[in-house]
């Protein structure tokens, strides 16, 4: 019974597991899209998240912070500032702890290294291979995106040829969905090349602890360097150590003492240390966490209570928010897709404006786009339904007439005959062909064309035929109740 026992408890996540787990959810909120198979690009992406957690996972709600480093260098001095500062925070506050606690595919690593194989332990070779990660990180993190910039040719050369994290989380989420079948059609060599890293890594981890981290990791290798200056994090109070090397042999990365570059702060050397020499930092002077937790057991219990509250409500919390995100429409030609955008000019009986342009798009309230050109019949015949649309509407939508770039010299007379005092914006397309604002929004050749955009410049409704006066009533009815 006993040894059964021993086993279940096995089984049972340590705090830190738990630790590792809830944050990789956290870091990954974003249920949805797992579910719909696509990248959350909303605006907490615009914040690094502390561990290594692939942009491209379809779950992720933050940026990576080695991904936002690399592209900074070809983004500006703003970027670069803002991915640096926040990256200068983390090291600070967390050194190489975020490995330890924090970072998802540190999670990966230990749970592939749980089966049951025979170890490779650490020793000189192994410490050799820890410098590994610096080449690593100066190389493909420094050197070689920064070369690109100056070319203003961006290459995340560590994510785009390396990255297991990126492969795992990203490719393998993403095709793992029925609905990104069509992806494999543009599967190459490189994602060959990744895919084989990433099986190398993996069967690497089941032999030898977090083996990707001790060895290849340049994030760890950023965030050790800080390791001795972190805000929180383990160390060792020399005078009450005897150095007897427990810790040193307990821990399974290569550190050559307790806090040193390779130190994650897992905390397992603080259980084993006889003379409680080594602690943590941030909880107070000389106080061992063994040494905090004494004392009023209700107190601790209330206390850890509530963190725990507070922690689940806030994942529960992320959970539902991201689920209830609206995906951001893409660009593009169809109805649901968000309407491309150009500057056009103005025409007014005296002529096309150039120096006076206008973007359909930026209206910010329901907007009607009609395709027309003089010469064509329908076309003239419905105009005078969107001129009444206009007027009738005036302060709830925004009308544009876009007159083909053919014949266009006749449109200002036109309109300074029939329409010189409408609501309706007349606006001339700006090139013909593959480059005009028509061909760009699906025209081929269908004339009248009319688009119809929300708000937000989502395309809500295409319509290629004429129209009467009912049927954009009854358009703009539907859309200004919904």
């Amino acid at each position: 019974m006993k040894k059964f026992f021993n086993k279940l408890r096995a089984l049972i996540p340590s705090k830190r597991k738990l630790m590792q787990l809830y944050f990789a959810l956290l870091f990954n909120a974003n249920l949805k899209g797992f579910v719909s198979g696509s990248i959350y690009k909303g605006d907490t992406k615009t914040m690094c998240v502390p561990g290594l957690n692939c942009y491209s996972c379809p779950g992720a709600v933050g940026a990576c912070p080695l991904g936002s480093l690399q592209g900074s260098f070809s983004a500006g001095k703003g970027a670069m500032y803002y991915v640096g500062g926040i990256l200068l925070l983390y090291c600070i506050m967390f050194g190489r702890m975020i490995c330890g606690w924090l970072c998802p595919f540190g999670l990966i690593q230990e749970l592939v290294y749980k089966i049951k194989t025979p170890k490779i332990k650490k020793g000189p070779v192994t410490r050799v291979l820890s410098f590994f990660k610096y080449a690593i990180l100066v190389l493909f993190v420094f050197i070689i995106p920064i070369m690109y910039a100056f070319r203003d040719t961006p290459l995340p050369a560590f994510c785009k040829y390396i990255c297991p994290a990126g492969t795992i989380e990203g490719g393998v989420s993403l095709l793992a969905n029925k609905v990104n079948d069509s992806y494999f059609s543009m599967l190459g060599p490189l994602f060959t090349w990744k895919f084989l890293i990433l099986v190398s890594v993996l069967v690497a981890c089941v032999f030898i602890f977090r083996m990707f981290c001790r060895f290849v990791c340049p994030l760890g290798a950023l965030y050790g360097l800080f390791n001795k200056f972190s805000v929180f994090g383990v160390k060792v109070e020399e005078s009450k150590c005897t150095h007897c090397n427990l810790c040193k042999n307990r821990c399974k990365m290569d550190i050559k003492k307790v806090g040193d570059a390779e130190c994650i702060s897992c905390g397992d050397c603080v259980d084993v240390c006889p003379t409680n020499a080594i602690v943590w930092k941030g909880l107070g002077k000389k106080k061992s966490l063994p040494e905090t937790v004494k004392g009023n057991k209700k107190a601790r219990l209330i206390t850890r209570s509530i963190a725990c509250v507070l922690m689940i409500a806030i994942l529960v919390g992320s959970f539902v928010y991201f689920w209830n995100q609206k995906e951001p429409a893409v660009p593009g030609t169809e109805v649901g897709n968000l309407c491309y955008g150009a500057e056009l000019s103005r025409i007014t009986a005296d002529g096309i404006c150039e120096t006076d342009k206008v973007d359909p798009t930026k209206e910010e309230k329901l907007t009607i786009i009609n395709f027309w050109g003089t010469w064509c019949t329908p076309c003239v015949a419905e105009l005078p339904f969107f001129d009444q649309i206009a007027t009738e509407y005036k302060d709830e939508i925004s009308v544009f007439a876009v007159h083909s770039f053919m014949g266009v010299a006749a449109a200002p007379g036109y309109i300074g005959e029939k329409y010189p005092d409408s609501d309706v914006n007349f606006v001339a397309d700006f090139s013909a062909g593959e480059d005009g604002y028509y061909t760009n929004l699906g025209g081929r050749g269908e004339w009248p064309r009319t688009l119809v955009i929300d708000e937000d410049g989502v395309i809500v409704d295409i319509i290629v035929s004429a129209l009467e006066y009912e049927d954009l009533k009854e358009i703009v009815e539907r859309e200004l109740s919904k």
